[in-house]
């Protein structure tokens, strides 16, 4: 099936750029948003993120405030890794697995441990769907993707709530 050999080509080979090769001048708000669908797999129209969201991440801690009107490099990283994390965590989970994994790193760090992880989620992922399945069988392989979904998801959350109390107060004392 076409559909599926597709799925699989772009699961396999389509990755956020590396932090270098993101753009290293300041962009503004509008060259942000229509820069950041780039940087993911998408099958569907539509604004991927808004002007709105930006600021509310700002607000939720997030994302770090832009310079006057103007996003750098940083932004740019935090962006791609809120925009497929918000697939699945609320803000307030991003902000605590965002607040964790900033103890200690950079910027540029946090976002290739989140390239590394996606890089292996997505192979993962394309390792699972066979490009000549029949019709008939899409939906045994979609019930075990959600599936998968749903567990990871599970363990997610509860890690998530472990590192909770430790991300609050280290954000109380900034």
């Amino acid at each position: 099936m076409e559909e599926l050999r597709e799925l699989k080509e772009r699961l396999e080979q389509e990755r956020p750029v590396d932090w270098t090769e993101m753009p290293d001048i300041a962009l503004y708000m509008d060259q942000v948003i229509s820069y950041l669908p780039r940087q993911h797999i998408r099958f569907e129209e539509g604004e991927s993120l808004t002007s709105a969201m930006v600021n509310n991440y700002i607000k939720e801690g997030l994302l770090p405030r832009a310079d006057g009107k103007r996003y750098s490099r940083t932004h740019l990283g935090y962006l791609t890794a809120i925009s497929a994390l918000k697939q699945v965590l609320s803000v307030r989970d991003m902000g605590a697995l965002i607040g964790a994994g900033e103890d200690g790193h950079t910027p540029e760090e946090l976002y290739a441990a989140f390239q590394r992880e996606l890089d292996r989620a997505l192979t993962d992922t394309a390792e699972r769907v066979p490009e000549d399945l029949p019709l008939e069988d899409l939906p045994r392989l979609a019930l075990a993707l959600a599936v998968r979904s749903y567990a990871d998801r599970l363990a997610c959350q509860r890690i998530i709530d472990l590192i909770r109390p430790a991300a609050t107060e280290k954000k109380k004392k900034k």
